[in-house]
Formats: structure tokens, C-alpha cells, sequence
């Protein structure tokens, strides 16, 4: 039985953030990011403090904010090929292969600042199933914290954004989550200070009833 302190949300889909909320990718993040700020002589601190939840063009817009947006597409895309051959220490979010397996008769989507191939290789590293709905870089004209690609996920399954619950660890992908009209629930430590509906330690601490509604998450 779930425990009498966990939150209780009820939903009609789940819309499922990537890096930090199903895949633990910091290590490669945090190599990729801290070579990209040393080359443009960058704080690495600094710089990890922006980039994660948005797409690198994003980032590197408000690293680089005089700097032509042309050149952060042109760099965004060496970086992404960059990610995509480097798959060491990707690893599954503790709880996410159970949490996946739990959401077969769920309509849910994944909702990443990815592309498709760094989506689908980073999936595949931390041996983690693909959801069949998939919105990622290419997807948006937009980064996160713009609500567009959440907005686009309910649309795609068919469900009004206020029966969604979005999780995220990212404070860009917490407020994109809240700008769509969305509940959200944070996953580990990184979504504590952006104010989430509820925050949990990993994804062991999220159990799914599916319920004639929709589903009913136990959270916490």
C-alpha cells in the first residue's frame, strides 16, 4: 500500500523529461559543457548553473548574449554530436525502468531538450525503453522554460494540459512545465529550489495506479 504521507495526483497523461529525470547523463553533461566553457573562456560553475533543461543554443544565448544567434545554432550542433558519442557513465535515474514498465497502460510522452538521435542513444545507454510519443529538439521552435514543447506532448496524446503531470529536475523545465498549466513533479535534488508541486529523492518514491480516470500517482 502506498504511504499514508505520500502526495496524491491524479492525471490523464504523464509528459516525461529526459536528462536528470529518467537518464542520469550529468557526467557527460558536465565534461561536454566544461570543455565548451573553457574554450570561450567561461566559468565552468557558472555555466553548469544555466545549462541544464534547455537546448544548447538556449544556453549559450544567455552565456553569450552578444553573440549571433547563427553561430550558437552552428555550435549547438557540434555539441549535440559531441553528446551523442559520449554515452560513458549514462545511466538509468534510480527507479526509472520500473516507473517506465508502469506506464504501458498510460498515455505519456517524452519531452526533451534533446535531439532524436541523442534522445534515442541516451535512452538505449541507460537501457531504458522509448516512449512511443516523443517530442525533442526538432520538434519545437522553442526551448524550454517556453512551455511550447509540454503543450505540444498533451496535444499530441490528445489531452488538455491541465490534465497532465509533467516531471522534471530542471529549473528551465519546471517553469516550461508550470507555463503550460501543468503540475509538476520535481525528481532529485537539482528541482528542490525551483518550487515543484512535490519533489522526489529518484523515481523509487513514485508509484502509478492506473485508475478508470486516467492514473493516480503516489508521490513521495
Amino acid at each position: 500500500m502506498p504511504a499514508a504521507e505520500s502526495t496524491v495526483l491524479t492525471a490523464r497523461a504523464l509528459l516525461l523529461d529526459m536528462d536528470g529525470t529518467l537518464v542520469n547523463s550529468d557526467a557527460v553533461v558536465d565534461r561536454v559543457w566544461r570543455r565548451w566553457a573553457e574554450r570561450h573562456g567561461l566559468d565552468g560553475d557558472e555555466v553548469m548553473q544555466v545549462v541544464h533543461g534547455r537546448q544548447g543554443y538556449a544556453s549559450m544565448a544567455v552565456l553569450l548574449p552578444g553573440r549571433p544567434m547563427e553561430q550558437n545554432y552552428a555550435d549547438n550542433a557540434r555539441m549535440l554530436a559531441e553528446e551523442t558519442a559520449d554515452m560513458e557513465g549514462v545511466v538509468p535515474v534510480p527507479g526509472a525502468p520500473e516507473f517506465l514498465a508502469s506506464l504501458q497502460d498510460v498515455p505519456h510522452a517524452l519531452v526533451t531538450s534533446a535531439n532524436a538521435p541523442l534522445s534515442t542513444a541516451r535512452m538505449a545507454a541507460a537501457g531504458l525503453a522509448l516512449p512511443e510519443v516523443r517530442v525533442t529538439a526538432e520538434s519545437v521552435g522553442a526551448s524550454k522554460p517556453d512551455p511550447e514543447g509540454f503543450l505540444k506532448g498533451a496535444a499530441e496524446l490528445g489531452v488538455d494540459p491541465a490534465e497532465c503531470v509533467v516531471f522534471e529536475d530542471s529549473g528551465a523545465g519546471i517553469a516550461a512545465g508550470r507555463a503550460a498549466g501543468m503540475r509538476v513533479v520535481g525528481v532529485g535534488d537539482r528541482a528542490r529550489a525551483h518550487a515543484p508541486d512535490v519533489v522526489v529523492r529518484d523515481l523509487r518514491e513514485v508509484r502509478v495506479e492506473v485508475v478508470q480516470e486516467g492514473v493516480r500517482l503516489y508521490v513521495g
